[in-house]
């Protein structure tokens, strides 16, 4: 893979500089922001499919499961390192390529596989405007690769999800920055219903006026759009009857602004639950993602959280 090796990432334990082609470094303030956020749920998130970024690497949370969801822990000795095309564009089919390591530089070798596969890439543009759920393969000693694309430029954030052998799950961020002029962000939109094809989704949540670091059901009723009655076809998507991402509206974007939630086994026909909280006041963008017939839905909504 000649092409990977024009490009490349430095990576510091506290920093990372992101090197692309002649384009200027790029870095990263993860671990600086981490004590703005203290005190915010990590998940590690699913579902999905679209495409996303460059940038580099950082240092890591341990995450445990706990009502459905992630709780930061204390860091890890991991970090993943992200190299891309050097001559990226916009819309353009670009090679991902991510290096999971130790904090020494060295691979890891083996990893667990969760909710169906060994890492979960979710990439999402800096304004949330952009969302993309994907699967990079595993070609041993560490690395991973993928093929995607950035539908247009701006920076992107990279959450990159997966679980040493023997260890917990682990969430690295990386960034991304495609050049070229960047389009306005979309306005905020707070519609708790919305029609995707033939499906219709209408967002429930309990209590529905949503306060920080209370437990907060999400339930999402899904409807076919010619009937309205409840689905019947809906299938497991990664092991699950659905995935919730949660990203806090912030800059820039850190591991601690990440929520994945797990849906509940149990629930009315037609619906998927979820439950969660959200650490902080702010806007909130979440992404269900449901599997109907064989054919991913995701439905995103903004929640503001007081």
């Amino acid at each position: 893979m000649n092409y990977f090796t024009s490009a490349f990432l430095l990576i510091a334990t506290s920093s990372i500089l992101i090197t692309q082609g002649c384009s200027a470094p790029v870095k990263s303030d993860e671990t600086k922001q981490m004590g703005d956020h203290n005190g915010h749920q990590m998940n590690h998130g699913n579902g999905g499919h679209e495409q996303m970024p460059t940038g580099d690497a950082v240092g890591n949370d341990h995450s445990e499961h706990s009502q459905g969801h992630h709780t930061p822990s204390t860091p890890t000795n991991t970090q993943a390192k992200l190299t891309v095309d050097p001559e990226i564009k916009p819309n353009v089919a670009t090679n991902l390529v991510i290096d999971v390591q130790d904090k020494q530089g060295q691979a890891i070798p083996k990893f667990d596989i969760f909710q169906e596969k060994i890492m979960h890439l979710i990439v999402v543009s800096d304004d949330l405007d952009f969302f993309s759920h994907i699967h990079p393969t595993y070609q041993e000693n560490g690395r991973f690769v993928v093929e995607t694309n950035f539908p247009q430029s701006g920076n992107y954030t990279l959450f990159s999800d997966y679980k040493p052998a023997g260890q917990n799950e682990e969430v690295s961020v990386l960034k991304a920055q495609i050049p070229g002029q960047m389009p306005a962000s979309s306005a905020l939109d707070l519609n708790r219903t919305k029609t995707l094809g033939e499906t219709k989704v209408n967002l429930v949540l309990s209590p529905d006026k949503v306060k920080a670091g209370q437990e907060v059901s999400v339930a999402f009723d899904l409807k076919d759009n010619t009937n309205n009655q409840p689905l019947t076809d809906l299938e497991p998507y990664l092991g699950e009857l659905g995935h919730l991402v949660i990203i806090k509206r912030s800059s820039p974007l850190t591991r601690a602004d990440y929520i994945h939630a797990h849906a509940s086994k149990d629930a009315p026909a037609g619906e998927v639950h979820f439950m969660t909280s959200f650490p902080q006041p702010g806007k909130y963008k979440l992404w269900g993602q449901f599997n109907r017939g064989g054919e991913i839905v995701t439905a995103d909504f903004w929640v503001d959280v007081e």
